[in-house]
């Protein structure tokens, strides 16, 4: 029995499988690796690395220091080429925040050695962080 392609298109995908088939991971081990650590949801639930997707199913990962969320529109089992990939799902990532609001971090000058108590306290009172 042949299977159409429109039938093929609507089932069901490993979600390892299409996210490293979308590019969104460089290979399918950090895609399952990323799965079995919590950092892939399916439609909200955590996703174990054979789960599978489907047209319509937001996928949210979270790879490299930030978030990605995004909406399967097609289903693929082969790594494809990047303009391809990019139409199988429609990205819904926000923005990142403004620079202006991004912490910063603090700066010593080479050799300073360790805070003193004072510097101490100083920079946990401007990072909001209380001490017991």
């Amino acid at each position: 029995m042949a299977v159409t392609d429109e039938a093929q298109a609507n089932a069901g995908v490993r979600v390892d499988s299409w996210i490293w088939a979308v590019r969104l991971t460089k290979t399918r081990s950090q895609a399952a690796t990323a799965c079995r650590a919590g950092h892939v949801r399916v439609n909200g639930d955590r996703a174990k690395p054979a789960q599978a997707v489907k047209p319509g199913d937001e996928v949210r990962v979270f790879h490299a220091g930030r978030e990605r969320v995004v909406e399967v529109r097609r289903t693929l089992t082969k790594r494809v080429g990047a303009p391809v990939a990019a139409e199988a799902y429609t990205d819904r990532t926000p923005a990142p925040p403004p620079r202006e609001h991004v912490a910063l971090a603090a700066v010593r000058d080479r050799g300073a050695g360790r805070p003193t108590k004072r510097e101490r306290r100083e920079l946990d009172q401007l990072r909001g962080a209380r001490r017991p």
